[in-house]
């Protein structure tokens, strides 16, 4: 089953604004170590869910690892060849809208170094770049 809402109260949203940094949301909450983004994107379910496969598996599922963020906005697409107008297309997926200093995964009860492979695995399916944290030193 795909990250995304159950129920929203709009189908459709506008593109907003992904200009400045992040606010809320940037700095270590629950884990020792963190993945935080540098750059600003959409960041797709199916890409977090890579993110997280990737991560349990590389640290063996020891430990506990924490989402920050979460597939809220829709985005819509018209289909291929189709004329401009006639409204707005159906939603095509679910993003998370990911600005610098976004803290994107936490993880606590493993060794640094498993957590900085960890870590590194799941940047490379990411598609902006990210650096480790580590709790005191943010």
């Amino acid at each position: 089953m795909p990250l995304m809402p159950k129920r929203v109260k709009y189908r459709k949203v506008q593109r907003g604004s992904r200009k400045g940094n992040a606010t809320s949301c940037n700095t270590l909450a629950f884990g020792e170590y963190g993945i935080q983004s540098l750059g600003r994107t959409w960041i797709t379910n199916i890409q977090i869910e890579a993110c997280r496969v990737s991560v349990s598996r590389a640290m063996k599922r020891k430990g506990k690892l924490w989402t920050r963020i979460y597939p809220d906005k829709p985005y819509t697409k018209k289909p291929l060849e189709v004329r401009q107008g006639k409204g707005k297309g159906p939603v095509e997926g679910w993003v998370a809208v990911v600005r610098p200093g976004t803290m994107l995964f936490e993880l606590d009860g493993v060794p640094e170094s498993v957590a900085r492979d960890s870590f590194r695995l799941a940047a490379s399916k990411l598609p902006i770049p990210t650096r480790f944290v580590k709790r005191g030193l943010t």
